[in-house]
């Protein structure tokens, strides 16, 4: 009896032996409910080291998009590893869309989430800081400038310079990693934002966010990936760098890591792994557990670049939308005009056929740049399928076709008079409906760079 005693409580001692215990790298998680500063609510969810109290923390203000990717959930669990206690929330969605998006309103609702943050037991309520991604480095920098109760800022893939601006990078960015060249790049990508700027369909398209960084007080550790391939990683550096620098600012710290735009690991900078960056979860830990001694002033050396940020070009009033907008109609109405005129005989030009012709190529090329710059805008796709001279079979195709169309209506205008000879006056009336069409189209296609290189 006593020896299986002596057993029985040695299986149990080798058991309590190998069981696991609570540890750094233990983490727990808590749903909450506050109200933000228009009187709505929202939840969130706390994640917080096992048994933890006092312990400094950090709201995560979301990037582009619904805020509903796994992402955030897994960057919380990294930060409460290393002993921050992390709020993640629901991000507002209402009346969030590409056209519109109010960064003040965002910004406040970080606010809300900092002062949730501060009520829990498991925090120090004055080491309560933000933390931003992409769109969330504009969002937050501006909810730090507010409130004197942050305690301090973090920021990763965050831009120095307007969202219209780094999204004409990222195209540029993506196609000539693709290989794409000419027009294609300089003109369809930087024309499409240009305009939906302009008709305001790019929500918060010129936001300047550099007197926000020159107004925060609270400490800053800014991070880029240096394959980042949506934010100029060495243009946005230089640019906080240059803001603190002017103001006077010493406690902040500039990283670059090996890493993507959201600091995961990446093989080319547009694919995304499963990771975060080696070190990344580290250097925070380490700088908010450290502050305010680790938030002495140092930046790396800027990420290199295939290419800087150009700012877009202030439109003229003859390619503001309305002008796009009248050519456009004017282009396709005498264009149609002149296809349904002649159903009536007596209408017909004699000699049509390079009226058809021309016709046919301009409708082809508006139908098909509408297309194209409805692709780009919609889509991060880094290839292209078969390139030919740079461009894509596609481009190169409308390219062709909108010198046929010009071609055409050069041979219409040179051989008029031929073309015209014995023609009544309604034919006539035609020829001026397929010339102006033609006009219009040649315009169309030169700001759409279908006839430029």
């Amino acid at each position: 009896m006593i020896t299986r005693i002596v057993l029985l409580t040695s299986m149990i001692a080798a058991l309590i032996a190998c069981a696991p215990t609570a540890g750094a790298d233990e983490t727990t998680t808590a749903d909450i409910t506050f109200t933000r500063s228009d009187g709505t609510t929202t939840t969130g969810t706390v994640h917080a080291p096992v048994g933890a109290t006092g312990l400094p923390g950090v709201v995560l203000v979301h990037g582009s998009g619904d805020g509903r990717s796994p992402q955030y959930a897994q960057i919380a669990t990294a930060f409460a590893r290393q002993g921050i206690v992390t709020l993640r929330y629901e991000k507002r969605t209402e009346d969030y869309t590409p056209a519109h998006r109010d960064y003040s309103l965002l910004a406040d609702d970080a606010l809300a989430s900092a002062a949730a943050l501060r009520e829990r037991p498991e925090v120090d309520p004055a080491r309560v800081g933000l933390w931003g991604l992409s769109e969330g480095g504009w969002v937050a920098p501006l909810a730090a400038s507010r409130s004197e109760d942050v305690a301090f800022l973090i920021v990763v893939g965050a831009n120095a310079g307007a969202p219209a601006a780094q999204q004409a990078w990222a195209n540029e960015t993506r196609f000539g990693a693709a290989g794409v060249r000419g027009s294609m790049i300089d003109t369809l990508g930087r024309n499409a934002i240009r305009v939906s700027a302009v008709a305001g369909l790019f929500a918060q398209a010129y936001y300047d966010p550099v007197p926000v960084l020159e107004a925060i007080g609270q400490p800053v550790l800014a991070i880029w990936g240096d394959k980042d391939r949506l934010t100029p990683p060495g243009d946005s550096l230089r640019g906080f760098r240059d803001a603190f620098e002017r103001v006077g600012k010493t406690d902040y710290t500039l990283r670059t890591l090996d890493a993507q735009h959201g600091a995961f690991t990446t093989t080319d900078g547009f694919d995304k792994g499963a990771d975060l960056a080696s070190g990344y979860p580290e250097l925070v830990g380490d700088w908010v557990k450290g502050l305010p001694g680790s938030a002495g002033k140092h930046s790396d050396e800027p990420a290199a670049q295939a290419h800087s940020v150009t700012p877009l070009a202030p439109q003229a009033w003859w390619e503001s939308p309305t002008a796009l907008v009248v050519l456009f109609l004017g282009t396709v109405l005498t264009l149609l005009g002149y296809a349904l005129t002649g159903f009536a005989s007596a209408w017909r030009l004699p000699r049509a056929g390079v009226a058809r012709v021309l016709v046919t190529t301009a409708g082809i090329g508006i139908i098909g740049t509408i297309a194209q710059v409805l692709y780009v805008a919609s889509t991060r796709a880094t290839s292209f399928g078969p390139l030919l001279f740079g461009r894509t079979l596609p481009w190169l195709t409308l390219q062709v076709i909108a010198v046929c169309a010009v071609c055409s209506l050069i041979y219409l205008i040179a051989r008029r008079g031929t073309i015209l000879e014995g023609a009544g006056k309604g034919a006539r009336v035609r020829w001026m409906l397929v010339f102006v069409g033609g006009i219009g189209f040649t315009l169309w296609a030169l700001y759409w760079g279908l006839l430029l290189p």
